[in-house]
């Protein structure tokens, strides 16, 4: 038993279950994904757009929908000391839509495309490449029902996907219909379920009840047997539901994007409506040849037509959206480790030793910021010894020296830390010597 058990102290508080720090190495290969998505999203027509983490927990309800285990188990909700009910965002169309209504963009040029990148909260079984809080890269095309942009929003995400390192890509995909042509294959779905009533898991009975299209998507065992013969969705299509799943289809051969129809996706959340999808990758963690079949979705999206009704809005909203789950890029064996651009590792360690040095120190790192050179640093260590010794734990391939001496005559001493070698150069010059270095 430690002494501070002993005594009476507590353990150390450690992150909540489902949710971890990123730090070192692994803040600057997220900051590296964002860039590239950001900049891909960019040459593709998208813009920024940032939503609130909170938002009112009936913007989630209305929409996501009952019966989908994000609203009847996974929602993280809170109660303010105001009596507001509000909810960590689940995920990010939701919010968009939100803002999209709120803030009057009907009345500019459709569509409107928009990138989105942040946290989001489930509270899901934490394991291998999936958390409590995780971080999604979201692209959206709001306001046109055309279907050139159900094949952007993929295209757009599959390219992400490809230049962070990912190969043998595929499209699962499918097209669930309209709420005119839907009515009639629900009818059909809940007819065969209950003909199979004995078989069909307890879970998906209640699903029966509340939502049956979910029982599609069932993990169950016994259901995804009986999924194989239940009705198809595309068996019941109206003619303009086909029409838009044909053109589709059509802009994805001429992308040369490979893809399956999976007749039993169709994804866990109410608001989707005709194409819904799926970005899938060999699951080469278990040790799998990339041919053996196995595979795991790094990307999904589909079509929200009927989301903005659902909030408030007083006609339909035409949209279409992507999703990548980024914990699960970054955390790959094939991702291509982006470096960041805008926020760069330092390669220096800036050293600086006595009172006089410390007075004038940050004066020397502003001239190493104006040219945007940044540098690591222990400002308030003195010795010498103890601050080339975190420079060399840091592997930093420079060092740059400060002291009383160089204070005074306006220099520093710049020291190669791999062969040791130094050299005084004027701080007029400072920013010049470097360059000349790389």
């Amino acid at each position: 038993m430690s002494n501070e058990k002993k005594k009476g102290g507590k353990e150390p508080l450690q992150s909540v279950r489902g949710m971890r720090d990123i730090i070192d190495e692994q803040y600057y290969q997220f900051q590296g994904f964002f860039e590239k998505a950001q900049e891909i999203a960019v040459y593709y027509g998208f813009k920024p757009i940032d939503t609130p983490i909170a938002e009112h927990e009936d913007v989630f309800t209305s929409s996501i929908g009952v019966g989908t285990d994000i609203i009847d188990k996974e929602m993280y909700t809170l109660k303010t000391k105001g009596g507001d009910h509000l909810a960590l965002r689940p995920e990010h169309t939701a919010g968009l839509m939100r803002s999209y209504i709120e803030h009057g963009m009907q009345s500019l040029p459709q569509p409107l495309l928009f990138y989105n990148y942040g946290p989001i909260f489930r509270h899901d079984n934490p394991q291998k490449g999936r958390y409590r809080q995780f971080w999604q890269f979201d692209m959206d095309a709001i306001g046109s029902e055309k279907s050139i942009l159900d094949a952007l929003v993929i295209k757009t995400a599959w390219t992400v996907l490809c230049e962070a390192g990912a190969q043998n890509l595929s499209v699962d995909i499918n097209s669930i219909g309209d709420k005119d042509c839907r009515a009639g294959y629900i009818r059909e779905l809940i007819s065969y379920y209950k003909k199979h009533m004995s078989v069909l898991p307890a879970i998906d009975r209640e699903r029966l009840k509340v939502n049956p299209l979910r029982i599609l998507d069932s993990k169950e065992e016994k259901t995804i047997e009986l999924n194989q013969n239940a009705p198809e969705t595309l068996s019941h299509l109206c003619p303009a539901c086909k029409k838009h799943f044909k053109e589709v289809l059509e802009y994805l051969e001429e992308m040369e994007i490979p893809y399956t129809i999976n007749k039993c996706l169709v994804r866990g959340l109410s608001y989707y409506t005709r194409t819904v999808f799926e970005i899938m990758i060999p699951n080469e963690e278990d040790g799998l040849p990339a041919q053996s079949g196995k595979l795991v979705t790094i990307a999904s999206g589909g079509r929200d037509d009927y989301l903005g009704r659902a909030l408030g809005s007083k006609k339909d909203i035409p949209a279409v959206g992507s999703s990548i789950g980024v914990d699960r890029v970054v955390e790959a064996p094939w991702f291509a480790k982006l470096a960041p651009r805008i926020i760069k590792k330092p390669k220096i360690y800036f050293i600086q030793l006595g009172f006089d040095a410390k007075l004038k120190s940050l004066g020397v790192i502003e001239i190493l910021r104006k040219g945007k050179i940044p540098i690591a640093q222990s400002i308030s260590k003195d010795n010498l010894g103890a601050q080339l010794a975190v420079a060399e734990k840091l592997n930093m391939h420079y060092a740059i020296i400060f002291g009383q001496k160089e204070a005074m005559e306006n220099s520093v001493i710049f020291r190669d830390m791999t062969n040791r070698s130094q050299e005084t150069v004027k701080l007029t010059k400072l920013l010049e010597y470097i360059k000349e270095l790389k």
